[in-house]
């Protein structure tokens, strides 16, 4: 064979190794940055896990941390501590949340305020929409409108007109600033055209503890943690604040059917991770705590309160969260609130 068709030859052999190796790198690149993830999630989690909650003990908030704490801890024979973090209308705890490390041992709870501070607030030390990712919403509610039995109203109508006649004079309890009842009462007022005073609270539990002692005469909050005190005559309810009634009180109209028309607002409750937390890692996040909320007897649980579970993926609850963002930014700016 001639000498130059064999160093064609060569250099053509020579060509076709270099082009397997590389190939062979690209594959093994690609097996390994599949596998990485496959090997974080394997490992998941490696060491105690924490849930923030940014209100006080007491809530449903706090009652859905602890129940995840419970059951997830029995699946992974890990620790799972709760972290109540309450303040700031809940910006306290929401920012440590954001700073922790996003290796998915560290969760929040979140509910209504995670999505309306960032309208009501002008400085937030963390950006809601690029600091955390979703992954799941786990259960919701309407709120139930409750007054001291005390006050000579026995219906949204009553309510209304009472009002009317004492502008300025009947005091509201919340949980704090910018959380689901002070927004609902807010957007009550409005829509009532009703003149009522704000007390804000640090957490439910001290805004129904002075409402049950008559400081405040009337709340709106969260079906589990006035229901009880209702069914004990020490509460009355008016209405919940669904468009429509609650399978729960299905005696109870809607603030809508009781002389609000157009009046809708329902609260939810669900867990987020910080941004950059492994994909893998929030799938088997979603996963476990879609299997706990499956589980009878916490569904069981729920229900006695007044609350029905929900679940899904990571992408429902992101896209959930950008419409509630949208809906209470619009509602904000109609009703002209604002947190300094």
């Amino acid at each position: 064979m001639p000498l130059v068709a064999i160093g064609a030859a060569q250099r053509r052999a020579t060509l076709t190794r270099q082009t397997c190796a590389l190939a062979l790198l690209a594959v093994t690149a690609l097996v390994l940055a599949c596998a990485m993830p496959a090997a974080h999630a394997a490992t998941f989690p490696s060491k105690p896990l924490r849930i923030i909650v940014p209100f006080p003990p007491g809530a449903f908030n706090d009652q859905l941390a602890r129940l995840l704490a419970q059951k997830l801890g029995e699946r992974w024979k890990q620790p799972v501590v709760v972290d109540n973090r309450p303040g700031g209308s809940t910006v306290l705890g929401t920012d440590l949340a954001a700073r922790a490390a996003p290796d998915g041992h560290t969760l929040l709870i979140v509910s209504f305020a995670f999505a309306v501070n960032p309208s009501l607030m002008t400085q937030l030390p963390y950006d809601t929409r690029r600091q955390f990712t979703p992954v799941v919403l786990a259960a919701a509610t309407p709120n139930m409108l409750v007054v001291n039995p005390t006050l000579p109203v026995r219906s949204v109508r009553e309510l209304i007109d009472y009002a009317r006649r004492h502008p300025g004079k009947l005091d509201y309890a919340t949980a704090g600033n910018g959380t689901s009842n002070h927004l609902c009462m807010e957007l009550f007022k409005s829509m009532a055209r009703v003149d009522l005073v704000h007390v804000p609270y640090r957490g439910s539990a001290p805004a129904v503890t002075d409402l049950l002692g008559g400081q405040v005469k009337v709340m709106f909050d969260n079906v589990p943690n006035v229901l009880p005190h209702v069914k004990a005559g020490k509460l009355r309810a008016l209405a919940v604040s669904s468009a429509t009634r609650s399978e729960f009180a299905p005696d109870l109209p809607s603030v809508a059917e009781g002389g609000v028309p157009g009046y809708d607002v329902e609260v939810w409750f669900g867990v987020v991770a910080p941004a950059g937390t492994p994909k893998s890692t929030v799938t088997v996040l979603n996963t476990e705590i879609n299997r706990v909320l499956a589980l009878p007897e916490v569904k069981e649980r729920f229900a006695q309160q007044g609350v029905r579970v929900v679940g899904g993926t990571p992408e429902q609850f992101g896209v959930y969260l950008n419409d509630q963002m949208a809906r209470w930014a619009q509602v904000v700016k109609e009703t002209g609130v604002r947190i300094e």
